[in-house]
């Protein structure tokens, strides 16, 4: 059975990330799965850099928001050439 949890007002910071991935092994444990809904863009990539975006699942239209936010953000920005 599927947990839906509002992260919307969580800060993006590594307690949190440790607080959600207790959450989700308690949960598991019991049978369960907890789905993070609402989560920020900072939380999001905060979750993808530490590895746990598999493990702490966030509601698919929401990835598929940040990963389209995420490929715009590549196209607009240009990197120089480093200097010879």
């Amino acid at each position: 059975m599927a947990i839906p949890c509002d992260v919307n007002a969580l800060d993006a910071d590594l307690s949190t990330v440790d607080a959600l991935a207790r959450l989700q092994l308690v949960a598991r444990r019991a049978g369960h799965e907890v789905r993070l809904q609402n989560a920020s863009p900072e939380l999001w990539a905060l979750l993808s850099l530490v590895g746990l975006d598999e493990v702490l699942r966030v509601d698919p239209r929401r990835e598929t928001e940040q990963r389209e936010e995420r490929v715009g953000l590549e196209e607009e920005r240009e990197f120089s050439d480093p200097a010879a």
